[in-house]
């Protein structure tokens, strides 16, 4: 954080003088956002991109949703058929993208599981990162407003 004065009810932050609590703010969650997002976050775009079914496939059954990823079509050149011991099977989401066609299936092929989970994945990072920059920019933005222009 930057050096942090208050003048004439309004505050000094980062080099700004004169801003109102609500820019206050607005500068604190941009200052957060910059030093949130890293080398995790463009892992996380990717994965979910490679979850987009957006490459062609083969006929698939009247309800199936068109198209495959190009996470799954990579899980499944590595795993190839390969099924979990014993019979499991694990819940995988299909779908998604709109959040109407989101569907959970379970499957006991490794590569079908894999290739389903990676967006997940980004999607879960994605919005850890979204909670702990809200959380950082109430926490840094409470520490120096006053009064009531505190939140919570």
């Amino acid at each position: 954080m930057d050096t942090v004065e208050e003048m004439n009810n309004t505050y000094f932050y980062a080099g700004r003088s004169n801003l109102t609590a609500s820019q206050l703010q607005f500068i604190i969650f941009c200052e957060n956002t910059a030093n949130q997002l890293d080398v995790n976050d463009f892992g996380a775009l990717v994965s979910i991109v490679a979850g987009l079914n957006i490459l062609p496939t083969r006929a698939k059954p009247r309800n199936a949703i068109e198209g495959t990823s190009l996470a799954s079509r990579s899980s499944r050149k590595i795993f190839g058929t390969t099924k979990f011991p014993r019979g499991i099977l694990l819940p995988s989401v299909i779908g998604g993208y709109p959040p109407s066609t989101l569907k959970i299936k379970m499957v006991a092929k490794i590569s079908s599981f894999t290739g389903r989970a990676i967006p997940v994945m980004g999607w879960g990072i994605l919005a850890s990162d979204v909670s702990q920059i809200v959380y950082n920019t109430v926490r840094d933005y409470n520490r120096i407003a006053r009064g009531d222009d505190k939140i919570w």
